[in-house]
């Protein structure tokens, strides 16, 4: 093992990772004045996912070269049309990976082999000391559950045989045709997502939020060409395709008890309940760079006790999601999609606002049936006892 270095009085980072958490992390801490190293084995990787988020979710800094639209509003579809009066913005995806310059750093092409505290190895047996390491790899946590969807972008004038006069729709629950519904017994439910890419492109995507296993994406390619059936749209010759397939749960229970720090999806800034997780990761980052100048614990400002309460609400909620069945599922979203935005930010947005998440998730519970609220306490039961029964074998490993 390699011995700790010594450090000088100013504050030196190893960040490991060069996506969205590791990037943006990077940019932060340079434009924070700390001498940062920026760890990848393929650094200038194009990045191809379509990311999205609310726009009140956005720190002030981002750059308008990493925006590809906005929109005032969104509709929504359960078991009727809802409007939802909340900003949404949808990120270009290479303006994004561009305004979040890392020039000022040291960028080392190469794997990390060990990751500690203090210190990382590269793959070549060079050893990189560091006051902070923050690992930024992406999940590391359970393969299953995830979220799965494909779509395709077509002239926005042809989606809107698709999706009416909506600039966006966040969920359309409605069954694909030859599908009268989504029945209790039936397959697992999938909808469609659709949003502006571009001032004349809209992205299609039929998604499955989340599956153990998932829908497959040759399924979900299958459900969409349905659901499109007589709009004049043939998603086989579509001119771009997108296809999503990652982990909902890619952090430890506990992340908050890593070491070193995990920022970006690893250290449970995705949400496992909707599988966002860029803008938590934008905004955090000022906050984990500002820690680190202050010589604050970066852990401790990120988990705060708030933090810890609600991740374990979000990790019970996924649990929910899993255990509803696919009727059950539209009664839930129904119920949440119908909340003023307000009450949905509270639970979406806000990583530390227990008594907004709890208030949110207890007037979702008041709108279902019984079968749905049956469905939701013994899940979150469930959630309690496995959480349990993790920490008590950690707790006796350590010993």
């Amino acid at each position: 093992m390699p011995g700790h270095p010594r450090f000088t009085d100013d504050p030196t980072v190893v960040v490991v990772g060069a996506g969205p958490a590791g990037r943006s992390l990077t940019h932060r801490l340079i434009r924070h004045g700390v001498a940062t190293t920026l760890v990848d084995p393929h650094p200038t990787r194009s990045w191809t996912p379509t990311y999205a988020a609310w726009t009140d979710e956005l720190p002030g800094w981002v750059h308008p070269e990493a925006i590809a639209a906005t929109t005032a509003s969104i509709a929504a579809h359960a078991h009727r049309p809802i409007r939802i009066d909340r900003s949404y913005t949808v990120f270009h995806t290479d303006g994004l990976q561009r305004s979040l310059a890392v020039d000022d750093a040291t960028v080392i092409t190469a794997r990390a082999r060990e990751v500690a505290e203090h210190h990382v190895v590269l793959d070549d047996g060079r050893v990189l000391g560091a006051t902070h390491v923050i690992d930024c790899r992406g999940p590391t946590g359970h393969p299953r559950p995830r979220q799965t969807a494909f779509g395709i972008v077509v002239p926005t004038a042809a989606a809107r045989t698709a999706i009416g006069d909506a600039e966006a729709v966040l969920m359309d629950w409605r069954a694909p045709q030859s599908e009268n519904s989504w029945d209790a017994g039936g397959p697992a439910p999938s909808f469609l997502y659709a949003v502006p890419v571009a001032d004349d492109l809209t992205l299609l995507e039929e998604t499955c939020l989340v599956g153990d296993p998932a829908v497959t994406i040759a399924e979900l390619a299958q459900r969409l060409s349905r659901r499109l059936a007589g709009t004049g749209i043939d998603s086989r010759h579509a001119g771009h395709t997108e296809r999503v397939s990652f982990p909902m749960l890619g952090a430890a229970l506990r992340p908050w008890r890593c070491r070193p720090l995990r920022h970006g999806a690893a250290g449970g800034l995705l949400n496992p309940t909707t599988g966002y997780g860029v803008a938590a990761m934008l905004t955090a980052a000022d906050d984990v760079a500002a820690a680190i100048v202050a010589g604050s614990d970066a852990v401790s400002v990120m988990w705060p006790a708030r933090a810890r309460a609600v991740w374990r609400l979000r990790v019970a909620g996924l649990g929910v999601l899993l255990d509803l069945d696919p009727a059950q599922t539209v009664d839930f979203f129904d119920a949440f999609l119908s909340l003023p935005p307000a009450a949905q930010r509270a639970y979406l947005s806000d990583r530390a606002d227990l008594a907004g998440t709890l208030t949110t998730m207890a007037r979702v519970f008041g709108a279902l049936d019984a079968s749905g609220r049956w469905t939701v306490l013994r899940s979150v039961s469930r959630a309690d006892h496995a959480i349990g029964r993790a920490s008590r074998r950690r707790r006796s490993s350590a010993r």
